[in-house]
């Protein structure tokens, strides 16, 4: 019995190869994409807003403080305006800023004085201080440095940094600023950066209101802060937590500052008189070093040629009514001082070797 022939399955016609078909994009990834692009220049639009507006309202903070003419930005206002240019200018720390009332020196001299204190100051920003003063104003007849037993001892802090802020275009100030704090550029080139960090007194609140007319109360004359006060019990804890004494350094980097202000004073032709303002006469024997650190004061003002006057055993120093503790005479014993100075002065031929000097 034979098999049934097998039947091959008729072929298919070949079709030809057609191109995939092109996927159309889906409406809404168009949309999204436009939408993400949207939100980004609406949000580059707000940053370079808010950096206009931080700008434009660190100017006028910068603005209305410069325009200050009371307290201690009216003081500063004048220095950096060039409008002192003072006969006798005072340079030194809190010790100075307190010690030395300008116009019973004026009257007793004949010379324009000029209070250049700087309340809790150490050497290094007094001289920068000092040099952006003459970066503005005419060379002074006669400096006058008020020492302390801090003399030598460099910087660690500013005391109230933003009282420095509007004035950071100066160089020499800038410069000792940045060695204190490093980050410092951010207070000069970042807007208002230096009125939220480092300002812990709203200082930028009194540039607004100088600009809505207002201007800090007055507590200054010709740069001298009179303190009406009297004595507190600061003298007392210190001493009972220091029964054996203290001792002050005498810091490289401190001396250094002082022979820089020394120097400069010399290179600009500028007579120096070296002065230690009165201290508490009971506060002097806890003080462990201070033969050593006078030493160094005569060393320089000998080297100098800036002669020293030492008031720790005046009649001054003995009278606790004068002072408020005991390195800062009160109003009444800075009276009773700048008198007696402004009589040595006179007395002295300080004031016609200055004269002939600037003549």
């Amino acid at each position: 019995m034979s098999s049934a022939p097998v039947i091959a399955p008729p072929e298919r016609p070949s079709l030809p190869l057609l191109p995939p078909p092109e996927i159309a994009p889906a409406r809404g990834a168009s949309r999204s994409s436009a939408a993400a692009r949207k939100h980004l220049i609406r949000a580059a639009a707000f940053f370079a807003l808010l950096a206009v507006c931080a700008i434009a309202l660190h100017g006028i903070i910068h603005l209305g403080l410069r325009r200050i003419t009371t307290s201690t930005f009216g003081a500063s206002n004048r220095v950096f305006d060039g409008r002192v240019n003072a006969d006798i200018l005072i340079t030194g720390s809190s010790r100075a800023m307190v010690h030395y009332d300008p116009r019973i020196i004026a009257a007793a001299t004949g010379q324009r004085t000029f209070n250049l204190g700087r309340n809790g100051s150490q050497t290094d920003l007094q001289v920068a201080v000092l040099a952006s003063y003459l970066e503005h104003n005419a060379a002074p007849h006669l400096l006058i440095h008020n020492l302390d037993l801090y003399s030598f001892v460099s910087s660690r802090e500013i005391y109230d940094p933003a009282q420095y802020l509007p004035y950071l275009a100066d160089e020499p100030l800038y410069r000792v600023v940045r060695q204190v704090y490093p980050d410092a550029w951010k207070w000069k080139y970042v807007p208002l950066y230096g009125y939220v960090v480092p300002d812990m007194r709203f200082t930028w609140l009194l540039g607004l209101k100088r600009l809505a007319g207002f201007n800090p109360p007055e507590d200054q004359i010709d740069g001298f802060v009179p303190r009406p006060w009297s004595w507190s019990d600061d003298f007392e804890k210190f001493r009972r937590e220091h029964p054996h004494g203290y001792r002050t350094a005498i810091e490289p980097a401190g001396v250094h500052a002082l022979e820089e202000l020394l120097r400069l004073c010399r290179d600009r032709g500028i007579p120096v008189l070296l002065v230690y303002s009165p201290e508490y006469a009971e506060i002097q024997p806890l003080q462990v070093n201070r033969r050593q650190i006078f030493a160094r004061f005569a060393e320089l003002g000998a080297r100098f040629h800036a002669p020293l006057w030492d008031f720790s055993d005046s009649d001054l120093a003995r009278t606790r009514a004068y002072f408020y503790n005991s390195q800062h005479l009160n109003a009444e014993g800075a009276a009773a001082f700048s008198q007696a100075l402004a009589q040595r002065l006179a007395a002295s031929d300080l004031i016609a070797t200055t004269s002939r000097h600037r003549d």
